[in-house]
């Protein structure tokens, strides 16, 4: 297997991971205020990986702590605003204009960089696009409100994130770039948090959902995806990472929160068709990865 499709395989595991994630944080930012969650996660978080690889994430080099707090700094509004949202609009509306992310992606680094967009992704977008809009209800129910604004700016933090990622994120130590961008993460956050007054887990069910979203869903997802970006461009893993998406829906369904509908089966099928059309391999990619293997 390459490195490529293991990058592949490794984001669908992070897609699987917040999914999981987002199912056990919406009963635990009930019981404690999610700006208190969100920091107290991101420090579980930072201090795990200072303390499991001490050495590595001490030996920062040029530029680490300059963009990892950028990029740090954009992840974390994109966790808030989203917050926000989910608080202010529905979970399917609110499910829909999040994953825009994959449309936002492109289209900023082609304003940006004025970056083509293949016609195999583009079409790969499209189909998610749609997928996410049946997928959510918000093909036939989508009103505006002051939760969707909120929304939409959180995509856009996702899809900035996404896009420093690939470029800064290339030649530098995944762990340790990780590790700098959840710590600035947990700065932002714990500014928010303070503001009026720290309250702490209340039970050992927001304890759990506190520790799984640190330890898989920060540490080892955003290593992943720290080391995913080097070698895959980031509109492939926009639309990768949308898988969370469905798996939010699957683990939902799994533990009875979500009945299983028609819109949830053939919405999360184009999903799936648009990550398929990106990823499998033209005769072109297979001829050059015959030529690699036999280099």
């Amino acid at each position: 297997m390459t490195k490529i499709r293991l990058a592949v395989l490794a984001l669908f595991g992070v897609g699987f991971v917040w999914g999981a994630a987002f199912v056990l944080m919406k009963d635990a930012i009930q019981q404690q205020p999610y700006m208190d969650f969100l920091a107290t996660r991101f420090s579980i978080a930072f201090l795990a990986m200072l303390i499991l690889r001490p050495r590595i994430a001490v030996a920062f080099e040029k530029g680490d702590i300059k963009y990892g707090a950028i990029l740090g700094v954009f992840l974390a509004l994109g966790y808030i605003t989203q917050t926000i949202g989910l608080d202010l609009t529905t979970a399917a509306t609110s499910g829909f204009l999040t994953g825009l992310y994959v449309i936002f992606t492109p289209l900023i680094a082609w304003l940006v960089k004025r970056e083509k967009v293949t016609k195999k992704v583009a079409l790969g977008i499209f189909i998610a696009l749609t997928g996410l809009a049946i997928f959510s209800g918000a093909a036939t129910d989508i009103e505006f409100q002051l939760g969707q604004i909120w929304l939409v700016v959180c995509a856009i933090f996702y899809a900035i994130h996404i896009l420093l990622l690939g470029h800064h994120g290339r030649g530098r130590n995944s762990y340790r770039f990780a590790m700098t961008q959840i710590g600035w993460m947990a700065v932002v956050t714990w500014g928010f948090a303070l503001l009026d007054g720290y309250q702490a887990p209340p039970n050992s069910e927001v304890w759990f959902a506190l520790f799984f979203t640190a330890l898989l869903s920060t540490v080892i997802a955003f290593w992943v995806q720290t080391w995913a970006q080097t070698l895959i461009d980031p509109a492939r893993v926009a639309l990768i990472i949308t898988s969370e998406v469905v798996f939010t829906a699957l683990v939902a369904v799994a533990v009875g929160q979500e009945p299983v509908t028609f819109a949830m089966i053939f919405g999360g099928g184009l999903l799936f068709t648009a990550m398929l059309i990106v990823e499998w391999p033209t005769r072109k990619e297979k001829l050059q990865l015959q030529t690699q293997l036999h280099e």
